[in-house]
């Protein structure tokens, strides 16, 4: 279990009354934070991200990419369940899957045995770890794919996800709602609307990696 999911979960024992809002949360049915998308109930709501369901799209980028795509590298923190979702997700797409359980077990021999690219799950434990996976996988010579476009720095070459300042914004209107007299129990818990495909033409350079015009031309920031 994630550090997010623990501490939403040992606040939530703390209180039963105190309304509870999520900017950001990846499974909160399957971690048991909420009982349901559509009636949380209890004193928790808020927005879930849908990193798992979007696993087939940021494939698909990669394929544009590299479209003979076989062989690809998963981080992912194995105690975190939205996660876990997400690399099953990504091993029924039809390539073969290293899968390294944790930040700290990336090293540059892994990657470089016949991995053709490095797909990033959002964890708290990962997110912590980013600038040192892009840089080691940078060295590798392995193109990166991310769910948030914060995660790009030292190295990383794309991501595609949920926006995520809009997620904060609509849990402000979430928290207006229970200021005003909504229960938390009643209000549904949201997913994202929007959604942006950023590429880091900088780490394009450095990889040595052309972009396709296609690619370019479905992207909503180029990084420079």
């Amino acid at each position: 279990m994630s550090s997010l999911q623990s501490g939403v979960l040992a606040t939530r024992e703390a209180t039963a009354t105190i309304p509870i809002v999520i900017g950001i949360a990846v499974d909160p049915v399957g971690s048991g934070i909420v009982a349901s998308l559509a009636r949380p109930g209890g004193n928790v709501t808020g927005l879930s991200v849908q990193s798992p369901e979007l696993a087939g799209k940021r494939l698909g980028i990669l394929r544009q990419l590299l479209p003979n795509l076989r062989r690809l590298a998963v981080i992912a923190d194995v105690g975190y369940s939205g996660s876990m979702i997400e690399v099953g997700e990504v091993r029924v797409a039809g390539v073969d899957v290293l899968e390294i359980p944790r930040a700290e077990y990336i090293v540059f021999g892994s990657l470089k045995s016949g991995m053709q690219a490095l797909y990033v799950c959002t964890d708290v434990l990962v997110n912590a770890n980013h600038a040192r996976n892009n840089a080691l996988a940078l060295g590798a010579r392995l193109p990166t794919i991310h769910a948030f476009r914060d995660f790009l720095g030292a190295g990383g070459l794309l991501s595609y996800g949920d926006l995520a300042p809009d997620m904060f914004r609509r849990a402000g209107d979430i928290v207006d709602k229970i200021l005003t007299g909504a229960k938390p129990a009643d209000i549904p818990v949201e997913q994202p609307t929007k959604f942006e495909l950023v590429v880091n033409l900088t780490t394009a350079k450095a990889l040595g990696i052309t972009l396709p015009p296609g690619l370019l031309a479905l992207a909503d920031e180029v990084l420079e």
